[in-house]
């Protein structure tokens, strides 16, 4: 690996990436809910990454960023920084490859994510302060000990492979109109909306995010990343700045992303649990924003058919109960 700076994603390397993943990820299922379709007055159908190895959408950038680089040289181990589902994700890749893997994560993830990243067989390094700080921790890990560091959004590589969802619904649904895509730091609406926009361009890409985790839709409004201070969130998944060096992810959002809409917390709640009760899902606050999207838009589907992506089911154990209370 060297000091060059890698070319950004384009439909071609998120072809390559779908290609590189296929044998340690999964292709996602697409089902209509009827229930949301009758809601929205159009046709609502949910991608549901939820039956990743992992439980979440993050183990295609995960895997593409990791075999991509052991294809150019030898790796002997990764570190990484996350809020939860992108550790998990790094860790299983490492383990499904026979690699050493470390994961940063700050001291506010719940205990449950800690627990299932050391599953996986991670060592876990907990750092004091933000999602910033974990990166930062991580690529000194990652410098000291000889290690690739797998950024959790902003690479080529990463986005390339979360696009890998965009060539699946351009396959799956051929007449999809709009594509709403849950929003933390850019990764996964940059590669769906740049695979989405390059195979059918007439097509929407909404960013969902929670009130609490206005980033982007801040950043976009200021023309440039902006720091966010952190607020805890059901939502948890979606914490974190777009980093002081961001050079892919917001760039390519402002490209190929038309709107960004954040849920209040309220909402994101209630949609879990509504989730759960219609549609029997498990669904974890960041991916809950696209269900409440769609719940707060009753009727406003005006024909066109809309796919929601599902990102991840890695709830915690005390907001499952809680939410199942409702059934």
């Amino acid at each position: 690996m060297n000091g060059s700076v890698p070319a950004d994603p384009t439909l071609d390397s998120v072809r390559a990436a779908a290609r590189r993943i296929s044998h340690v990820t999964n292709r996602t299922p697409v089902r209509v809910s009827n229930q949301l379709s009758k809601i929205h007055g159009a046709p609502v159908m949910l991608k549901l990454e939820t039956t990743q190895p992992t439980g979440s959408f993050k183990v295609r950038g995960a895997a593409n960023a990791v075999i991509s680089q052991r294809e150019e040289g030898t790796i002997t181990g990764v570190v990484t920084a996350s809020t939860g589902n992108h550790g998990r994700a790094v860790a299983y890749v490492a383990r499904t490859l026979g690699l050493d893997a470390i994961v940063c994560l700050s001291n506010n993830v719940p205990q449950d994510r800690i627990d299932s990243i050391r599953a996986e067989g991670a060592r876990v390094a907990i750092v004091e302060g933000d999602q910033t700080a974990a990166i930062r921790r991580g690529r000194q890990l990652a410098e000291d000990h000889g290690h690739l560091f797998v950024t959790p959004f902003d690479a080529p590589d990463v986005i390339s492979g979360q696009g890998t969802i965009g060539l699946e619904l351009h396959e799956q649904i051929p007449d999809l109109d709009t594509v709403l895509v849950p929003v933390s730091g850019g990764g996964l609406v940059a590669g769906v909306g740049l695979a989405i926009k390059s195979l059918a361009p007439q097509a929407r890409v909404i960013a969902v995010s929670a009130d609490r985790t206005p980033t982007m839709a801040r950043s976009l409004a200021a023309g440039q990343p902006v720091a966010t201070e952190e607020i805890a969130t059901i939502a948890g998944s979606l914490m974190g700045d777009l980093g002081p060096d961001n050079r892919y992810s917001f760039r390519i959002v402002q490209e190929f992303v038309d709107d960004v809409v954040l849920i209040q917390e309220d909402e994101i709640r209630d949609a879990m649990r509504w989730a759960l009760r219609n549609e029997r899902l498990v669904v974890e606050g960041a991916a809950a924003v696209v269900v409440a999207y769609i719940l707060g838009q009753p009727a406003k589907g005006n024909g066109q058919t809309t796919a929601a992506i599902i990102t991840g089911d890695n709830v915690a154990s005390e907001s499952l109960e809680s939410a199942a209370q409702c059934l």
